[in-house]
């Protein structure tokens, strides 16, 4: 069977990038032993469940300057690959095919490049432009996450050989025996608490949603640099006792439990798992329409609404008249994200990727 490597940043850190590679490597490690995944740094302690088979590996224990080690990192890459046998690697985030274009130089090895933001998005990094033209013109295949993001890059390039193939995240719950209810009067959001993600603006909104409704509370749930910043804004907007910030932590399932519906309220996305997440507990959701994810995610007033992206405003009117439609609508709704959590289960999206591995 094939030796297949997923190389990324942190297995140990608890995002969704983290999360979905872990979902993909286990269920390849279900009719294939030889799934690893090398960490840049760290990576030593999972935080998501994954499969005992699934061997993990660092090049680094510790975060490093890879600015000063660039040439380390390209080294240890290659004897990594060749010492292993690598047959397949899969390089999560498009900033580290910096390191895997020269590392795999002259070796035949298939090299995809898995994208995880979207095309449009370098977080103020240009290592992750050129981690793009050279996965472009070099790799074998791209993965964007959604159709909108593969148009990005081939807007956005000239030189590509690459085969582009848009494959979206799955969904990390099926069959979910759970019944939600506009009684728990709870709106959830999960995410790092970092700009990306956008949660001044929802914080922002609320503070509207608040002057009219006094019973519905707030729920943001992870960790980050902006925590403070966020609480501050909070109690300044006079709504830190409508909000509850509970830190990240592995047991989000109870957190899905107990709301009625999902906001989003991120500035930019690749797929947002929390989507799916929220769609396979029958959540309806609101959130921006932002690049790119959530427009292939929510069925506009079928599974949720979407809002334009960044008007607080509409966000706003739009997060009331949630919290006030009939029992009969939310039901129907509810249904309806529960439906359409199936178009994104493991046994269909693991199908597209065995076709390039």
């Amino acid at each position: 069977m094939k030796k297949i490597c997923f190389l990324m940043g942190n297995l140990s850190n608890p995002g969704g990038t983290e999360r979905v590679t872990t979902l993909i490597a286990n269920e390849l490690a279900e009719k294939n032993p030889n799934i690893s995944i090398l960490s840049l740094t760290d990576g030593k302690n999972p935080f998501f469940y994954l499969n005992a088979d699934v061997k993990t590996y660092s090049l680094y224990p510790m975060k490093i300057s890879f600015k000063k080690n660039f040439i380390g990192a390209v080294l240890k890459i290659r004897r990594f690959v060749q010492q292993h046998q690598i047959d397949s690697l899969i390089v999560v985030d498009s900033i580290s095919c910096m390191f895997t274009v020269p590392a795999l130089y002259g070796l035949q090895v298939n090299h995809i490049c898995w994208e995880h933001f979207n095309f449009n998005v370098n977080l103020k990094t240009k290592s992750r432009d050129i981690g793009r033209k050279w996965a472009a013109k070099y790799c074998d295949y791209i993965v964007t996450l959604t159709k909108r993001d593969k148009e990005l890059w081939q807007q956005g390039l000239n030189d590509i050989n690459a085969k582009i193939i848009p494959i979206a995240n799955p969904t990390p719950y099926e069959n979910v025996k759970h019944r939600p209810s506009l009684d728990f009067k709870n709106v959830l959001t999960l995410g790092r608490l970092t700009y990306q993600k956008g949660f001044d603006s929802l914080i922002e909104a609320w503070a509207q949603v608040c002057k009219t409704n006094e019973d519905w509370t707030l729920s943001i749930v992870g960790s980050g640099e902006d925590e403070e910043a966020l609480k501050d804004q909070a109690k300044r907007l006079e709504v830190l006792s409508r909000i509850n910030f509970v830190p990240a932590n592995k047991d989000i399932e109870q957190y899905y439990k107990k709301s009625s519906f999902y906001c989003l309220s991120s500035r930019f996305e690749g797929l947002p798992m929390v989507l799916l997440e929220a769609q396979a507990f029958g959540l309806p959701i609101v959130a921006f329409d932002c690049d790119t994810g959530p427009a292939e995610v929510v069925e506009h007033r079928t599974t949720g609404l979407l809002v334009k992206a960044g008007d607080t405003n509409q966000l706003a009117d739009s997060l009331l008249m949630m919290i006030n439609i009939t029992n009969s609508e939310y039901e129907m709704m509810s249904a309806n994200t529960i439906e359409n959590s199936q178009n994104f289960s493991i046994q269909s999206i693991i199908k597209t990727w065995l076709s390039i591995i």
